[in-house]
């Protein structure tokens, strides 16, 4: 047993050396898979990471311009809002000038309604004074033909009573005082 025993130990030596030793076909075979895998790195950066890069930075640029776009519109929001807020103050100074505005329109409107109104009434009045007075002028008229008819109608019967001129003259005496001298004057 001591030979079989040592060449087994033998072997096993020579195979531990043998993995530990480095050979050609070792080193051979590690430059190859180094060379492969540099290859491999350069041919998936080219097809995967480049393009990734390339997506990568056409994101941040799109980012970027959101932001700044952002940003831009902030400002311009900033601005209107300040725009507005000073609007806003002014409003209340433009609201109190249109009703003091208004309120002086409507009082000289309302002035100019009452002094149309005054101006109508007096036109009024004074037709209604003349229209009195071709009343009175009419009435006038009419009793100045009625007693013509009167007189005309004495004048008949005096005529048909024949009676003397002393009758006559009595009679034209008392429906002169009947009807008033005033009257037959005017």
């Amino acid at each position: 047993m001591s030979i079989l025993a040592t060449r087994a130990i033998l072997a096993a030596a020579q195979m531990e050396l043998r993995l530990f030793d480095l050979d050609f076909q070792l080193i051979h075979d590690a430059v190859l898979m180094i060379i492969a895998v540099f290859a491999l790195f350069l041919i998936a950066s080219h097809l995967l990471f480049n393009p990734v890069r390339n997506m990568m930075q056409n994101r941040q640029n799109r980012i970027r311009n959101e932001l700044d776009s952002a940003a831009a519109d902030m400002e311009d929001a900033r601005a209107l809002k300040e725009e507005y807020e000073a609007r806003l103050k002014d409003i209340d100074k433009e609201a109190e000038a249109i009703l003091s505005e208004a309120r002086k329109k409507a009082l000289a409107s309302e002035n100019k309604i009452v002094a149309d109104a005054r101006e109508e009434a007096a036109r009024i009045i004074e037709r209604a004074g003349v229209e009195a007075e071709l009343e009175k002028s009419r009435a006038v008229d009419e009793v100045k033909r009625e007693m013509v008819v009167l007189a005309s109608l004495m004048a008949g019967k005096v005529v048909n009573a024949a009676i003397d001129t002393t009758v006559q003259d009595s009679l034209i005496e008392e429906t002169l005082k009947e009807i008033g001298e005033g009257t037959w004057l005017s």
